[in-house]
């Protein structure tokens, strides 16, 4: 029997303590929580990063976080935030749904996009966000359910993945978990350019830990959470595609930024 669990919230709630739905799996010496738990800050120097991770995994919904990058010389550190189905590095065929802030000492600043499905990568797409991500917080999120995968930079759809498994492209279908990490990317993120050791900690900041999913206590099935109902309002016709005008707004998106 598969119970469906609706994990409700307004889209990247700001009223959300991080404790609800997250716990850290990593650095726990470089992660800092404010402003009674609604805001987290993921640090990192020489010694470590830092990671979290949300405490169920899900098969469906609207994934939305704000984030503040480090205001600083940040080349060659990297922040992400992103859903995957084998969170422990264990192997096997995963699925992974990633934005990832890839550092830099200020405009352009880069954000790479990826999807994973069935260990089969390869799709990195690289957008310069038309906004300074470092000077205040800014809403990114996905939209993962059995019609599309769409990137959100605020309300803005940046990039389009359809389920075409019908013709034999995979597709992320497994439970996925929801990560964020700051962490060393300095061999690929920033063009070769090295860590400036001299300016960390680097900080990035994260708020909105209310989660808008669908999990499952059983992996029997997922048909629970595809369903298009009210509660699971993500899986309805308005998320099958884009509207004209979020169409025009994502070639927009693609011809200025991609």
């Amino acid at each position: 029997m598969v119970v469906a669990v609706i994990t409700c919230g307004s889209r990247a709630d700001h009223n959300v303590s991080f404790d609800k739905n997250y716990h850290v799996t990593w650095g726990n010496s470089h992660v800092t929580s404010v402003n009674q738990g609604t805001e987290v800050h993921l640090r990192m120097d020489k010694a470590s990063g830092a990671g979290f991770e949300s405490n169920v995994g899900y098969a469906s919904g609207f994934f939305q976080i704000k984030i503040k990058l480090p205001n600083k010389d940040f080349s060659g550190v990297v922040v992400a935030f992103y859903l995957i189905s084998d969170p422990d590095g264990k192997g096997g065929n995963h699925d992974e749904l990633d934005f990832e802030f890839l550092g830099s000492n200020g405009p352009p600043f880069t954000l790479q996009t990826n999807v994973f499905a069935d260990d089969e990568g390869g799709r990195e797409q690289r957008f310069h966000l038309w906004f300074d991500p470092t000077s205040d917080f800014h809403t990114y999120g996905i939209v993962w359910n059995q019609h599309q995968v769409v990137f959100y930079v605020e309300k803005t759809p940046i990039r389009v993945f359809k389920n075409n498994t019908k013709i034999g492209v995979s597709y992320p279908s497994q439970q996925l978990v929801i990560q964020g990490s700051i962490w060393n990317g300095e061999t690929w993120a920033s063009g070769g350019r090295k860590i400036d050791w001299s300016q960390a900690p680097f900080v990035a900041s994260f708020v909105g830990f209310g989660v808008t999913g669908c999990q499952f206590q059983s992996s029997a099935s997922k048909d629970q959470c595809y369903i298009s109902s009210p509660k699971l309002w993500w899986n309805g016709d308005k998320y099958l595609g884009l509207d004209p005008a979020q169409r025009k707004a994502l070639q927009d998106a693609r011809t200025k930024y991609l």
